[in-house]
């Protein structure tokens, strides 16, 4: 089954509808959960808000995995924001899928195109170093993160900044465009084979709907981790 995108034009640029719209999508849907969950916030915390400061809790931790103990109050935040926009747009387009006529989707999810990935990617890379020249200034930053322990490392750790772009943003769009691609090819088969592959077909897209979702939350996690990874590295002296 080749797909296609919503595709649309401003000028000679072209944007791809589809896209745009569950990245808004899910924007929407992070914001609805936070803003519900901290409404009428108790000093004893129950159901919505317990939800919400487990969620905090386990970034929290995270982050204090990867960084000094001083600075995890500086991003935890952050961290928190990253986790759930990825973990919403995983699986998203994991739970179901809207294909129209001539193959057009309109519902997919935003981390299943290469350009979102690589995208946030950039954005994470952008950000340590944003965050290490805030903290150290740009001459001691620049030799702490690229002379040190000496000078002749330096073409590598060039070389390092846009491998990590490439291998964060091609790790999170691999798993899940794969997991979009199989459930599709579930629907694919009960489409050609009719109501009689529905036996088979049933059981085994519920499986890997649980697994992809399973995926999905990792794959947040894993990206998250590798965020503060690279922060740590920006942020600390070498």
């Amino acid at each position: 089954m080749d797909e296609r995108s919503l595709l649309f034009h401003i000028g000679p640029v072209w944007f791809d509808g589809t896209v745009i719209l569950m990245t808004l999508l899910t924007c929407v849907i992070v914001f609805a959960v936070v803003f519900i969950c901290t409404r009428n916030l108790q000093m004893k915390p129950r159901g919505k808000q317990n939800f919400i400061e487990w969620v905090i809790d386990f970034i929290r931790g995270v982050v204090s995995s990867q960084l000094p103990k001083k600075e995890v109050g500086n991003y935890d935040f952050y961290a928190f924001a990253l986790f759930l926009f990825i973990f919403v747009a995983n699986e998203i387009g994991l739970m179901t899928k809207i294909v129209i006529h001539d193959d057009l989707t309109l519902w997919k999810s935003p981390t299943a195109d290469p350009v979102v990935t690589l995208g946030l990617a950039f954005m994470v890379i952008l950000l340590t170093h944003l965050f290490g020249v805030k903290k150290m200034g740009t001459k001691e930053y620049f030799v702490n993160s690229y002379l040190r322990p000496v000078g002749i490392v330096l073409p590598i750790k060039l070389l390092e900044e846009f491998t990590n772009v490439i291998t964060l943003g091609l790790r999170l769009y691999g798993n899940i465009f794969a997991g979009e691609v199989l459930l599709g090819l579930i629907v694919s088969m009960v489409n050609s084979l009719g109501w009689l592959s529905l036996p088979l077909a049933v059981p085994l897209e519920m499986i890997w709907i649980g697994f992809s979702l399973f995926i999905g939350a990792i794959q947040a996690y894993v990206f998250v981790i590798l965020a503060m990874v690279f922060l740590g590295n920006k942020i600390e002296e070498e």
